[in-house]
């Protein structure tokens, strides 16, 4: 039996601590191991509680049920984290330490009161995390990339790499990922935007979204993806995946580390150059980090049109330009101008997506790659978010606006049976 001088003594994370550990002594975990997973937490609950209620806890009936809770989701779950996971509000989930738990909401950071209770309980549900997905973390190989079975991707990093001890962010994507409809009534980006991107796709042009870190570049990737025939094989390549296609004909590939001796490390630019051995109408990069820059533009241009990706970029102009520094990185001493051409006749059109000082995530340039104009990619903007201030909310005002050019990709688009109203490109598109 546990006295009240003990609980307060040791407190509420050691006493669930040691009960953790007498409720695994009872368990047949192999047995839980075969047993559906619904069946095999409603019979651990039971025997939580049974294992609670033999203690005497100076705890209130509200209290010994979360404790419960808390202990299943040890066993089971991401311990002090599945609550946030099970909060559809929460985008991030940045654990600085194991007493630091942020949680960023509607684009704004939040400090959480929730804890884990030391360095070895955090690397424990660390570990739970990478082996799921067949990765690793040690001292080896002291940083990781992998998911959760929701697609929500997680980076891990452990001493000696990270001072404070180990540390993790996950980015959170939904069971039910944003749709089109979600991003409109958003104002993300308006109607007749969103129209002209669904024709660009379905015509097959090559679409890049660029935008920095947690603008919304793989959740509008997602909206266009969406956009992709059903009667078309897709194949997608991933670092770690997050991409959710819901058409019925997709292939997932994903890249592999190196195992503990170095070795059978499989990187993108691998996959981009199998996946054209394996018949697709579309490819899907994920995102493009490397040297895969230039097998991607190869695909491009020799009959795989009709591909998306993304990059991390300020503006449409730093895309090319990063798109250009990591085809250098193939290292087969391209000339410059070389390269220009392949991006200029590779890509059509550039979407840019950023992340307003008030959180919100917004289209606020949709630009076309026109050709070359001496040794310079020349480009024009379609559509543009023109801003206009900070309300007293602190929300970014403006709205969305033509620029009175009309695209030359139109005419691709009337040969595929799209026909575009003048008037789209001829006045404000207000949003």
């Amino acid at each position: 039996m546990l006295d009240l001088e003990t609980f307060e003594r040791n407190g509420y994370q050691q006493i669930k601590s040691d009960l953790h550990r007498k409720i695994l002594d009872k368990l047949n975990l192999e047995k839980l191991g075969r047993t559906p997973n619904d069946t095999a937490k409603d019979e651990v609950l039971t025997v939580v509680r049974e294992a609670i209620s033999t203690e005497n806890l100076p705890l209130t009936f509200a209290e010994r049920e979360r404790m419960a809770r808390e202990i299943l989701d040890e066993i089971f779950g991401l311990g002090p984290l599945e609550p946030l996971l099970k909060d559809p509000t929460i985008s991030d989930i940045l654990v600085n330490r194991f007493n630091q738990i942020y949680i960023e909401r509607m684009g704004r950071l939040e400090k959480t009161s929730l804890t884990f209770k030391d360095d070895s309980h955090l690397r424990q549900i660390i570990d739970r995390i990478v082996s799921r997905v067949g990765r690793r973390i040690d001292e080896s190989s002291p940083m990781v990339d992998a998911r959760l079975p929701d697609g929500s991707r997680v980076n891990a990093i452990i001493p000696p790499l990270a001072i404070d001890g180990p540390c993790m962010s996950i980015r959170r994507f939904g069971r039910d990922p944003l749709t089109a409809r979600d991003l409109v009534s958003n104002r993300s980006v308006t109607e007749p935007v969103l129209e002209l991107l669904k024709r660009m796709v379905k015509s097959k042009l090559n679409i890049l979204i660029s935008g920095g870190t947690g603008a919304g570049k793989t959740t509008f990737l997602n909206v266009l993806s969406g956009y992709i025939p059903e009667t078309e094989r897709v194949v997608t390549i991933e670092d770690a995946a997050e991409l959710q296609l819901k058409q019925e004909h997709v292939v997932r590939l994903e890249t592999r580390p190196p195992n503990i001796e170095g070795k059978g490390a499989v990187k993108q630019r691998q996959l981009v150059i199998n996946s054209l051995r394996m018949r697709p109408d579309r490819i899907v990069v994920g995102e493009v980090r490397g040297e895969e820059a230039l097998d991607m533009l190869q695909a491009m241009n020799t009959g795989h049109e009709g591909s998306l990706t993304t990059v991390h970029a300020n503006t449409p102009r730093d895309a090319l330009s990063r798109i250009e520094t990591m085809v250098s990185m193939a290292n087969l001493n391209i000339p410059d101008r070389a390269v220009r051409q392949q991006i200029a006749s590779a890509i059509h059109a550039i979407v840019q997506i950023a992340r307003m000082s008030d959180g919100t995530r917004k289209v606020v340039s949709v630009a076309e790659i026109t050709g070359m104009e001496g040794e310079i990619v020349s480009m024009q903007e379609i559509f543009i978010f023109e801003r206009q201030g900070i309300a007293e909310d602190g929300s970014v005002k403006g709205h969305f606006k033509a620029t009175g050019i009309r695209p030359k990709f139109s005419e691709r688009l009337t040969a595929a049976g799209y026909r575009l109203s003048p008037s789209l490109f001829d006045c404000d598109v207000k949003g």
